[in-house]
C-alpha cells in the first residue's frame, strides 16, 4: 500500500475492524452462505470446491470462480531498519492505532 501511495501521490486512509467483529463485514454474509452449501463435503481439490461454489447464489447471483495459480508466499518478513523508515510514513490514530492507519506518500498529488 505504501508503493501504491508513493505511485499515486494519494494519502491513504486504511479503517479495519477488530478481529471477531465480522458481523460488519459483507463478506462474511457471503462466506456463511457458500459454507451452508459445502457443509459436510470434503474439499478435495479444485474441481469440487468449484462445484460447491457455483452452487450458491449471493443476492440473486452466482458468484465467478477463478483460481490463482501458485503460491502465496508465507513467512515474509520486512527487516527492522526497513519497517523502521516505513512506520515513519504512517499516522496512526491515537485510540485505534492498529485499525485506522493513514499512509503518507512520498510527493503528495497538487503539493
Amino acid at each position: 500500500m505504501i508503493e501504491f501511495a508513493d505511485w499515486s501521490g494519494l494519502e491513504i486512509r486504511l479503517i479495519d475492524t477488530p478481529p471477531y467483529h465480522s458481523e460488519y463485514k459483507p463478506i462474511e454474509r457471503c462466506w456463511s452462505s457458500l459454507q451452508k452449501k459445502w457443509n459436510g463435503v470434503l474439499l478435495m481439490c479444485r474441481s469440487v470446491v468449484k462445484v460447491c461454489a457455483l452452487r450458491m447464489t449471493w443476492k440473486g447471483q452466482h458468484p465467478q470462480f477463478n483460481t490463482i495459480g501458485g503460491d502465496y508466499p508465507t513467512g515474509v518478513i520486512v527487516p527492522k531498519a526497513e519497517m523502521k523508515q516505513l512506520e515513519k510514513r504512517l499516522q496512526r490514530s491515537e485510540k485505534l492505532s492498529k485499525y485506522d492507519i493513514t499512509i503518507n506518500p512520498k510527493n503528495p498529488r497538487g503539493r
